[in-house]
């Protein structure tokens, strides 16, 4: 078994966010918080078979930074696209792969993409097994419990143990529930216990006790943290003891603004023109939940151009 983490150790991964974890947030997070293992955005997998990942996707995924693992992750529905796309990355140099089979929103493709591939099972055998042919590094799964049933996940469990698959990354809502209700952790205890895998178990973690609490109730092999590390990179830190897990409103505030300012230099190296370098910012912001900044959140969120945006993180 591969995987893109040392044996005994409990890796936290930065999760793969569309329109978020681009390699400009990542090289961010990498340089306050340090997770242990970053992901991609997900790359489609286009259908023409002379282009299937398009030139910025490959250049997504060629940013590795340092020597932390970058896992790529891909989103498509065939066997034969999944498998070329595979190698084209890790021809790049790429060691892990990732497919989604969890995203609720549908792609713009001829088939079922995602979460989508759930409502499929039959499909996935053939898939897993084309990729696994291929790749020589670690070779992962993150999905949802079930597309509509939370029940699923276990009768797909002999699938991936023997299809190859090294771990699997959970995310304990079905497909049609989307981002509504909760995510149940406690399906997360009842994966871990029912297979060999190593789980990884992710959402609804946006704090560093929630992910504390969930680590020691699930016995999962780590955690995969999205919006929560979003609105705070320190969050690796705090999980890791090597930050306070508590800080006043002020400090809150005042850690936001660092980091502001340093995702607003790698946008706009990354991204043209203020409108877009704002309308990036403000996606980041969206994810800030913490009571004590919303009134300063829907300051910036109201901010009409970068300049004024600038402003506010200054005052």
């Amino acid at each position: 078994m591969q995987l893109p983490w040392l044996e005994g150790h409990v890796p936290l991964m930065l999760a793969p966010m569309q329109g978020l974890t681009n390699r400009a947030m990542r090289a961010v997070q990498h340089q306050i918080g340090r997770p242990d293992v970053l992901f991609t955005e997900f790359l489609r997998i286009k259908q023409a078979t002379h282009h299937r990942i398009s030139r910025n996707d490959r250049r997504e995924s060629a940013a590795q930074i340092s020597d932390t693992p970058l896992v790529v992750q891909l989103i498509g529905h065939t066997a034969n696209s999944l498998a070329e796309a595979a190698l084209m990355v890790q021809d790049q140099g790429v060691q892990h792969i990732n497919i989604n089979m969890g995203c609720p929103f549908g792609r713009t493709t001829s088939g079922k993409t995602g979460g989508a591939m759930l409502s499929v099972p039959e499909l996935l055998p053939e898939c897993l097994a084309a990729v696994r042919k291929v790749v020589t590094g670690s070779f992962s799964v993150k999905l949802r419990a079930g597309y509509d049933n939370p029940e699923q996940i276990f009768e797909l469990l002999p699938m991936f143990e023997g299809e190859g698959v090294d771990y699997l990354v959970l995310h304990p809502r079905t497909v049609v529930q989307k981002y509504e209700g909760y995510a149940d952790h406690s399906i997360t205890q009842r994966v871990v216990a029912a297979t060999p895998l190593p789980i990884i178990a992710n959402g609804d973690v946006v704090n560093a006790q929630q992910g504390l609490d969930l680590l020691e109730t699930s016995g999962a092999a780590g955690l995969m943290i999205g919006r929560g590390a979003i609105a705070d990179p320190l969050i690796f830190k705090r999980l890791r003891g090597q930050e306070p897990a508590q800080v006043s409103a002020a400090q809150k505030k005042r850690d936001a603004c660092v980091y502001l300012n340093q995702v607003l230099v790698v946008y706009e190296e990354l991204f043209c023109g203020d409108q877009q370098v704002l309308g990036k910012l403000k996606g980041v912001v969206s994810c800030f939940a913490d009571p004590s900044l919303q009134h300063w959140v829907r300051r910036l969120r109201h901010c009409k151009t970068l300049p004024a945006f600038v402003a506010e993180l200054e005052d």
